[in-house]
């Protein structure tokens, strides 16, 4: 796949986690963001099983089970999805907003990443620090910042 298709994925991606979470937040207006939490991994769980109809499989090995060398942790990826969605549902119907949640999950996002890479957390390639790499978050953070206290969320 090219560089241009996954930055459309990659942007697409961060599209649809805005408006997951502006769901999600107005569901929990009415129920707890537990209840949010399970309704809206029911309904990611069923779209999966549907997408999965229609995309093509890839070759199973010979025994036709799940490679071996799959670490048990790796299997866990769901748990910060479920995080995510009561966090956002709280944040979001705060004094943050989506906007403010929005960015501060981003920087996050980055911060955690650039950790990650550093220690090669979850198998990843190590890629090490650097001052270039660390400097990327001084406007992130900064941009963040502005958009919250722009709106006055935090004041």
């Amino acid at each position: 796949m090219n560089r241009f298709w996954v930055a459309a994925c990659a942007v697409f991606g961060g599209a649809a986690l805005a408006v997951m979470i502006g769901l999600n937040s107005h569901m929990a207006t009415f129920v707890s963001p537990l209840v949010t939490s399970w309704v809206a991994h029911g309904i990611g769980a069923f779209t999966a099983l549907l997408i999965i109809q229609f995309i093509p499989k890839p070759a199973q090995s010979v025994s036709g089970s799940v490679v071996p060398t799959t670490p048990t942790w790796s299997y866990l990826g769901g748990l910060p999805g479920a995080f995510v969605v009561v966090l956002a549902s709280i944040t979001v119907n705060g004094p943050l907003g989506l906007t403010g949640t929005l960015v501060l999950t981003i920087t996050g996002q980055v911060l955690f990443s650039l950790m990650s890479d550093q220690w090669g957390w979850f198998g990843l390639l190590k890629r090490q620090m650097t001052l270039q790499r660390l400097l990327t978050l001084v406007p992130i953070v900064l941009g963040s910042l502005l958009i919250i206290e722009a709106k006055g969320h935090l004041a």
